[in-house]
């Protein structure tokens, strides 16, 4: 590097050549870079007014160029994305069918308490409307045995020791128009927390409403002393058979096509094809023959009234290895008459990530899911309202399943659960809960859109021998009336899908060409122009280093060709002898003086010590001084009584 910088200063051209200042640094670049209007700063340095008006041009571009850049980087980072739409033919699995009777069992273990219930209900409506109703079925025919309770454990608690709330009763309730009629005033039913402070009146604006809400609650109540499991499939000839026929692309439906599962609320329920693995389910032709024909039993045995008060059958199509969830996604199919379901399948995938909050299977959420199937949004919202039940309430709600450890609620051991449980429940209605911000949506969702028809069936002269038929299949009995049957067609309209896909709005190559366009725009450059500019950035960080070394090394240099430092001499001629410069002259002299003694004086002249000096050879210390040509040296003296 020392050779270097000799080079530069004879002139001569070395290996690697290098700027000898910041201004020929600058002059460089302004006259060979590639970005325009620079070489304006040197060409016209003898005109400032130019020269200043092409650099704030200059500074007004870089000001501007970095300000698109902000804006670029802004949109970038907010992550936007486009939905692309695009469909797809191809044979696919046929979906998954949920069918309900609209009809739950009345299970022996709590019979008598479903009996004080109704007959509850029934004071209950000829008190507030004056209605006397007798529409309670007959118990001992109706209930359901649950068989082995003692291999399926205990119940929550012992049936026989419940008892039935009578205080939380349905009254009229006072508006505060006292002119309103009585038939306008609304019906409800008082819950209050722990303490019987902070109490609300549940009430809607139909009194059938408040009523079968009250019934239900109490019903909770009531179920929650069966046990957790109940093997509803083992109950014998006492479960009636929901489907009477079932054909899929004109084959009949085997054993092993569905599963059959207890609803409290919806009843016997039946799900078709729920795994989506058998290759017997899949769709290779559009049209109503070849999907899934059903004739179902619509009788309804009214063995719950109150709690289910629609005649006919409850239908879900669903994804495969989903949970049910009928009282949001099912719809009811009228006894008496066919009903032809056309579907077509939609699907999404989110990107998840920076673009929006998804999940691939659920495992990343923070919500335990209680459902023996694949992640879903309403499974999990489900599962969170369930652990802060069983969190802030103590016990879980009847309808949902129970996390370990857990009970469900009954008012004999949780006397405030009803009022903890709505207060909750509107809390998640109206978004205060926590649930729906840890319950992303599913990264890839289906879902199937519906178009129905419905017509007469069967018609007058075909049901004089359709019910006969149909009255030797499976012990039907039947006083031969159509309103006991129903028949749905459910198929695919076409095998052609759409899928609407995410993909983000600003990709890095978007990005980096919406950069690129904007530094064209402003200086007319491009990508190597950039490395010019860090080259030029790396110029001026070696040549402050250089700088800064050859500015080190110079100080370094100038201190050691100083003069050694020489120690402060005392130019107090006391305790010094005089003696003649030229007296150096004479050799003898100077030893003579050099090897004689002296008599110090004091002051005043007097003489009370007698001082006996003699010279020492102390150089370093104290040196001889010359002044005026005479020269004083000191002497070490030592100092004599004469009284000693």
């Amino acid at each position: 590097m020392e050779q270097e910088w000799v080079n530069e200063e004879r002139g001569d051209e070395g290996l690697i050549e290098f700027y000898s200042s910041f201004r020929d640094m600058f002059e460089f670049f302004c006259k060979n870079t590639t970005i325009h209007g620079t070489v304006r700063l040197v060409c016209s340095s003898s005109n400032k007014m130019k020269t200043a008006f092409w650099t704030l041009l200059l500074l007004a571009s870089f000001g501007m160029l970095y300000w698109q850049f902000a804006l670029l980087f802004s949109q970038y980072w907010t992550y936007p994305v486009i939905m692309t739409m695009s469909v797809h033919s191809e044979p696919k699995m046929f979906p998954a069918i949920t069918l309900c009777n609209l009809d739950p069992y009345r299970f022996d273990l709590v019979s008598e308490k479903l009996a004080e219930l109704d007959q509850m209900a029934e004071e209950a409506i000829a008190g507030l409307y004056g209605y006397h109703t007798s529409i309670f079925p007959s118990r001992h025919k109706k209930d359901i045995r649950v068989k082995n309770l003692s291999k399926r454990g205990p119940a929550n608690q012992n049936s026989s020791s419940f008892q039935l709330n009578h205080h939380i009763s349905l009254v009229m309730l006072k508006e505060p128009d006292t002119g309103f009629k009585r038939k306008d005033s609304k019906v409800g039913f008082k819950l209050c927390n722990a303490t019987g402070g902070n109490c609300f009146y549940k009430a809607y604006s139909s009194g059938v409403d408040t009523v079968k809400e009250w019934y239900r609650f109490h019903y909770m109540n009531i179920m929650s002393q069966l046990p957790v499991i109940i093997n509803v499939s083992a109950q014998g000839e006492e479960i009636e058979n929901l489907v009477y026929s079932c054909r899929y692309d004109g084959e009949p439906c085997r054993d092993s096509d569905y599963i059959h599962f207890h609803h409290p609320v919806y009843g016997s329920c039946y799900t078709f094809n729920k795994d989506g693995t058998d290759l017997f389910w899949k769709a290779t032709k559009p049209g109503l023959s070849y999907g899934l024909s059903l004739i179902l039993k619509a009788e309804h045995n009214d063995r719950l009234p109150l709690l289910s008060t629609v005649a006919g059958v409850q239908v879900m199509i669903h994804n495969h290895n989903q949970t049910p969830f009928l009282e949001h996604e099912g719809f009811d199919i009228r006894p008496g008459i066919v009903t032809n379901i056309g579907i077509r399948q939609d699907e999404v995938h989110r990107l998840g990530g920076n673009y929006g909050k998804c999940t691939t299977d659920g495992e990343d959420v923070d919500v335990k899911l209680l459902y023996n199937s694949s992640y879903t949004l309403q499974a999990c919202l489900h599962s969170c309202f369930q652990h802060k039940m069983v969190e802030i309430c103590g016990c879980g709600y009847y309808y949902y399943p129970l996390p370990p450890g857990a009970e469900y609620c009954n008012y004999n051991k949780h006397p405030a659960w009803g009022h903890c449980f709505y207060q909750l429940y509107n809390r998640l209605a109206d978004h205060h809960l926590s649930c729906f911000s840890n319950c992303p949506k599913p990264c890839w969702e289906s879902w199937y859109k519906l178009s129905a028809g419905t017509a007469k069936w069967p018609s007058t002269k075909s049901q004089d021998w359709i019910l006969p038929i149909l009255s030797r299949q499976k012990g039907y009995n039947s006083t031969f009336n159509r309103r006991d049957l129903a028949k749905v067609n459910i198929f695919y309209q076409q095998l052609s899908y759409k899928s609407v896909d995410e993909s983000p709005v600003y990709t890095v190559n978007l990005l980096l060409s919406n950069m690129g366009s904007q530094w064209s725009l402003w200086f007319g450059s491009s990508v190597l122009s950039v490395v010019e500019m860090f080259e030029l950035l790396l110029d001026i960080m070696v040549l402050s280093l250089i700088l800064c070394y050859r500015r080190l090394k110079a100080k370094k240099t100038l201190t050691m060709s100083l003069p050694p430092t020489i120690s402060s001499v005392n130019l107090t001629l006391e305790n010094y002898r005089s003696t003649q410069e030229d007296l150096a002259d004479d050799p003898n002299r100077a030893q003579a003086n050099q090897n004689g003694g002296a008599i110090a004086k004091h002051k005043n002249g007097d003489l009370p010590y007698h001082s006996i000096c003699n010279k020492m050879q102390t150089p370093e210390l104290t040196p001889p001084v010359v002044l005026n040509r005479v020269r004083h040296i000191r002497d070490h003296c030592v100092t004599i009584d004469p009284s000693s």
